[in-house]
């Protein structure tokens, strides 16, 4: 039981740098927000209606938080990693 608990815990903690690979990729220019032309190069099918609705605080562009809570409602593809 102890061994698969820190399996679990091991495999979990290496699956967060993996999600947050995929934002900084993403993120094309590094200015740490993603705009609709980024999101568009790696996602080409996301329409400029489906971005607005994922930013939520409507700045123009998707941050981290925005970005995970799309991929969690299913907007956007989780990362490969």
């Amino acid at each position: 039981m102890k061994t698969i608990l820190t399996t679990t815990a091991a495999v979990l903690a290496l699956s967060v740098p993996a999600w947050a690979a995929s934002v900084s990729e993403l993120d094309t220019d590094g200015d740490g927000a993603v705009t609709i032309d980024e999101l568009q190069t790696a996602y080409p099918e996301i329409t400029a209606e489906e971005f607005a609705a994922m930013d939520t605080n409507a700045d123009g562009v998707l941050d981290d938080e925005e970005i995970s809570a799309a991929q969690e409602a299913g907007s956007l593809p989780e990362s490969d990693g």
